[in-house]
């Protein structure tokens, strides 16, 4: 049976009523513990969803939302540095290093470019020890925060990836923390991203393109509006709806690595980022939980085909041309899933676009029992 959802409520956006989409929250307190109705709530989100909100308003998760915060002052710092030092070293690879604006396709379609920039660590790079960061956060205060962060994000995702092998009932080597394990190889970032607003920018680079993410998992933070999701449907997805920001709460969500290795079970999330309030700064944190890089799997179009290899085509797509994303397979960014209907029509003027006021509204439609 296809998951239902309660009628959702709205929001004001570009002149028009959006979704604001619900979804479950569970409880990383009991996540912990195995609590076997929360591992069997989160399985389903994954299965039916593939995205949740993440609670870590307990003593266990706490010293997360702290990390985060320390992490948002070191963010406002390197920011708002000099565009030289924030690119000491450039992009050295996929998973490390500085990427300006517009490096990548935006949200609005062909011939926009994105609107933000982003600084990205590799946990493979923390572990090593000297790592490659540009000066304004080279001190030791600040290779702390980023240490304190990566590990309290790593070891959030290996307990729900526990918990949800311990929910498919797999053992063994065959569990999905086996292939994500601390000691080999992969591609684990922590990316931390600015989004202009777009008097600076200008309207041509604006917000992030429609993907699913090349991970396993992606922990997300943000205290702000803007992204989007396409919830799955027996008929395709539905249409793109807001994700409301729930203080104290993660969200997280399926990606294309974790689809792979469940043999596409679950459901990867299809999900994009916009200017919801044009004027502003938007900062986010994401956590890429990555397979090792040598993990083999068989993607949406049957190849048998490893993380690292997987990793590497995905990044590549992202990063080319527009031009060159139409003609690459549909499952390279959305990593095979499924959707139904076309995007919304090209924003209107900034001028014109509304005040982001939240107006929750309730839609029509008539909800259905899950």
């Amino acid at each position: 049976m296809a998951p239902q959802i309660e009628v959702p409520q709205t929001v004001e956006w570009q002149g028009k009523q959006v979704p604001v989409w619900s979804m479950s929250t569970i409880d990383y307190g009991l996540l912990l513990s195995q609590d076997p109705a929360e591992v069997e709530k989160v399985v389903k989100a994954c299965l039916e969803e593939g995205y949740f909100y993440l609670s870590l308003q307990n003593v266990d998760g706490r010293r997360m939302l702290g990390d985060q915060q320390d992490l948002l002052k070191l963010m406002h710092r390197f920011f708002e540095s000099p565009i030289e030092q924030k690119n000491e070293f450039g992009l050295i690879s996929s998973h490390l290093g500085y990427e300006p604006v517009g490096s990548r396709t935006g949200a609005f379609g062909p011939g926009t470019k994105d609107g933000y920039e982003m600084l990205k660590v590799s946990r493979d790079e923390i572990q090593r020890g000297s790592p490659k960061v540009p000066s304004p956060v080279k001190n030791s205060g600040d290779l702390s925060v980023l240490e304190n962060n990566i590990g309290s994000c790593n070891t959030i995702c290996k307990v729900i990836l526990s918990a949800l092998s311990t929910g498919m009932g797999l053992n063994g080597a065959s569990r999905f923390e086996n292939s994500h394990r601390n000691d080999r190889p992969s591609a684990t970032t922590l990316s931390m991203m600015h989004y202009l607003p777009e008097e600076i920018t200008g309207t041509n680079k604006r917000g992030h393109q429609k993907h699913t993410d090349i991970s396993s998992l992606t922990l997300l933070f943000s205290e702000q509006w803007g992204l989007q999701v396409r919830p799955p449907g027996t008929c395709g997805a539905r249409e793109m709806g807001f994700v409301a920001p729930k203080p104290g709460c993660a969200f997280v969500h399926v990606g294309d690595s974790l689809r792979f290795a469940s043999g596409m079970k679950f459901n990867s999330c299809i999900h994009r980022v916009v200017p919801f309030d044009p004027t502003e700064h938007r900062y986010s944190i994401a956590y890429f939980l990555r397979a090792e890089d040598d993990t083999m799997f068989q993607d949406s179009e049957g190849r048998f085909i490893t993380a690292g290899q997987w990793h590497d085509e995905k990044f590549k797509a992202f990063t080319d041309p527009w031009q060159w994303q139409a003609m690459a397979p549909k499952s390279m960014i959305l990593g095979g899933m499924k959707e139904d209907g076309a995007d919304d029509p090209e924003p209107t003027e900034p001028s014109k676009v509304p005040s982001p006021v939240v107006k929750p509204t309730e839609l029509t439609s008539v909800a259905v029992n899950a």
